[in-house]
């Protein structure tokens, strides 16, 4: 791939990327395989990948910053915190350590959002009527999916829509402003320590930066105007693929 072509094709991945993560989540999955693609090496990809989507989240996070609100009963700015200090640990474990582990649980982790989606409120109600959803459990898989994020990321965004549902019985429309703050807030941390640790490649980076800023601002746009159901579908349609494609790339 020459290098003109390079940067055309990480700049629309980027843009593509970005509109996934307003949407639904997992702009993870149209990024980091076309960093691949281009010849990175794999935890330069994860690295430059997160920098990329960060403008482009925080573009999705503020055009939905008027729908932001308690998370079952939780204020979203104790979740934003908890969700950068979880950020900030997982990416320092991504700079110490091998993935291959996690390549082998993340489509499990990814096929259990997809379940949990698909069963919907259902699953949310049989839940409520036989345990008690409290702060302390909601702030603690709040830390863990902050730990996830700023490791790996990918399917971050469809995670917390799922465990938002079942935890406190949110819609996935009803959790556009509450995710996308919470994955621009694990992206930031995760940026942090991946620039510092000089893992970043800006000449592809910056590409694809500009095409997430693009995609973030008109996917927010469009999902404002979904009505809850198209959101569900796509929803479902994007994590239903992307946990059949990690199961590939793990397991074949």
């Amino acid at each position: 791939m020459t290098a003109p072509l390079a940067l055309l094709f990480a700049a629309g991945a980027g843009f593509v990327g970005g509109a996934m993560n307003a949407l639904a989540g997992g702009g993870t999955f149209a990024t980091l395989p076309s960093l691949l693609a281009i010849g990175l090496p794999a935890n330069i990809a994860n690295a430059t990948s997160n920098v990329a989507l960060l403008p482009g989240a925080a573009t999705s996070a503020w055009a939905f910053r008027d729908e932001l609100g308690p998370v079952g009963g939780v204020d979203y700015r104790l979740l934003a915190g908890v969700t950068f200090v979880g950020g900030l640990a997982g990416s320092v474990l991504l700079v110490l350590t091998a993935s291959r582990a996690f390549d082998l649980i993340i489509p499990w982790l990814v096929l259990y959002a997809f379940v949990v989606l698909a069963l919907g409120k259902r699953a949310a109600a049989w839940l409520q009527r036989r345990v008690t959803i409290g702060r302390n459990a909601l702030l603690s898989v709040q830390m863990l999916l902050g730990i996830y994020g700023g490791y790996f990321g990918g399917g971050v965004g469809l995670m917390t829509t799922a465990t938002y549902g079942l935890l406190a019985g949110h819609s996935p429309r009803e959790l556009f402003a509450p995710r996308t703050l919470m994955l621009a807030i694990a992206n930031l941390a995760a940026a942090i320590v991946f620039v510092s640790a000089g893992m970043v490649r800006w000449w592809a980076c910056l590409p694809m930066l500009a095409g997430a800023i693009l995609g973030g601002w008109a996917g927010a746009h469009v999902g404002k105007k979904l009505p809850a159901s198209a959101v569900r579908v796509w929803t479902l349609l994007v994590t239903g693929v992307t946990a059949a494609v990690f199961f590939w790339r793990a397991y074949s």
